[in-house]
């Protein structure tokens, strides 16, 4: 996977890939990272990057011309998305379809956005990062990269992306690790066992306790697409009878 970002700032996505995990895909050469430093298409002595927008409102607009130079330099095959809290919502299923492509060219926006005929060109994806607004794009873009990238093959190991969340349609179970007593709270007795079935199955059964209590939106998803095996769709219907149970006292 190649990862093209074109940006006013390229220092601010510079040092996400200098460290951690992506520094190792990077050496390894699992990952390529390409800045494109829009100023640098900017003809005029001072580098000029933005305008007022037509019609007039509060703020600037980012111009085309440097904008489009940029991404022709960036070469423009590859599937480009424009990082918008107008956009499409970024999850887990989006960044899976994102992490199979062999390049992204992210655009960040800066001030008030950029110029629509940018997008109506250039762009093939606009992609919101929630529903907020942000005044760095360069932070919606390493968000999506980090979502991706991780789930490219031997990034990191397959083992660790099987049962965290989202994975099945739930959320992660509860980690604990030394010591046993913190505080006053003990480590489930469970996870001490040893017994590797009672351990899968207690995992489980927090994985389905925790996003029934936290994001029930999750739930009704699979199951309206059948996302969830027999053993999972007693764990829920178990589960709702005791949240039931305890809402009736």
């Amino acid at each position: 996977m190649k990862y093209t970002v074109l940006t006013l700032f390229p220092e601010i996505t510079d040092a996400y890939f200098a460290s951690s995990i992506m520094a190792k895909a990077l050496d390894r050469g699992i990952i390529e990272y390409k800045p494109v430093n829009i100023r640098d298409f900017a003809l005029d002595k001072h580098h000029t990057c933005d305008d007022a927008p037509y019609g007039g409102g509060a703020g600037m607009l980012m111009l085309a011309e440097p904008l489009g130079r940029a991404l022709k330099g960036a070469r423009h095959q590859f599937r480009t998305i424009y990082l918008t809290p107008s956009g499409r919502p970024f999850n887990q299923a989006l960044a899976r379809e994102l992490a199979a492509e062999k390049e992204l060219v992210l655009l960040c926006g800066r001030y008030e956005g950029i110029d629509q005929r940018i997008i109506d060109i250039y762009v093939d994806d606009e992609i919101s990062v929630g529903d907020y607004v942000l005044s760095s794009g360069e932070v919606a873009a390493l968000i999506v990269i980090d979502a991706t990238y991780r789930l490219i093959d031997d990034v990191i190991t397959a083992a660790s992306l099987e049962e965290e969340s989202f994975a099945g349609g739930l959320l992660e179970y509860p980690q604990y690790t030394r010591p046993e007593i913190y505080d006053t709270l003990r480590v489930p007795e469970v996870l001490l066992s040893g017994h590797h079935e009672n351990i899968r199955r207690w995992r489980l059964e927090k994985r389905v306790e925790k996003t029934l209590a936290l994001r029930p939106d999750l739930i009704r998803f699979g199951e309206e697409n059948s996302l969830f095996n027999d053993e999972v769709r007693k764990i829920i219907e178990q589960k709702r009878r005791e949240m039931d149970g305890e809402g009736e006292k």
